[in-house]
């Protein structure tokens, strides 16, 4: 089961960071292969959310119920798509005025083995990247 933790420091503050990540709905405006985001429901703290993956003629969709616990971390748990599992969770830490320690975890694994050896190939780069397009949009929003 592929598994990958991230952590960075960042200029910005865990408020920041938090509701950067909370907006699942501007994912398809910064993230690499995010076709489509879309809330399907919230009920408080808690968002059922559809996805759309896609790169070349892979698309694949998701839906994740996330829980928010602002400004500290968000956390998703796996409803339905192509997986077996999914876990991810953000955790936002202050580090000073002005700055937080940003810690992303992941782990997930797919029903099919075809899909699987694919993700394998390139799992590490691709979440690398994602964790970077964060830091990207916290640049283009917050300076």
């Amino acid at each position: 089961m592929p598994q990958h933790h991230e952590t960075r420091i960042l200029p910005y503050t865990a408020a920041q960071m938090f509701d950067l990540v909370a907006a699942i709905d501007r994912y398809p405006e910064f993230l690499p292969w995010c076709k489509s985001a879309h809330i399907l429901s919230r009920d408080g703290d808690i968002i059922v959310a559809d996805l759309v993956i896609g790169y070349k003629l892979f698309q694949e969709k998701f839906t994740s119920e996330v829980t928010l616990d602002r400004p500290r971390t968000i956390a998703v748990h796996y409803k339905s798509g192509p997986l077996s599992h999914l876990s991810n969770a953000w955790q936002f830490t202050p580090k000073g005025r002005k700055s937080c320690e940003l810690a992303f975890q992941v782990d997930f694994d797919f029903h099919s083995p075809l899909l699987r050896a694919a993700m394998n190939v390139f799992f590490d780069k691709a979440l690398t990247k994602m964790v970077a397009a964060f830091e990207g949009r916290a640049k283009a929003l917050y300076g």
